[in-house]
């Protein structure tokens, strides 16, 4: 496994357990779905956005905007 592959799979678990802390009715589960299934995860695996490198907290913004709106921004 590549650095950026496992760079990216602690973001996607980070950003799993951080909307679970934020949403407790949803399980690890459901979170991790939610993750999976965003457009943020889609410009996470994108190398060129270079998301990977950022910090959780900051990708977790983009991914809590677009579950509220239903954008990325």
């Amino acid at each position: 496994m590549s650095e950026r592959e496992q760079m990216t799979l602690d973001m996607v678990k980070n950003l799993a357990t951080l909307l679970a802390e934020d949403n407790p009715t949803l399980s690890a589960e459901q979170a991790l779905s939610l993750v999976i299934n965003s457009d943020t995860y889609q410009r996470l695996l994108d190398a060129g956005t270079r998301l990977y490198y950022q910090s959780p907290r900051y990708v977790y913004s983009f991914l809590d905007n677009e579950l509220k709106t239903g954008m990325v921004k």
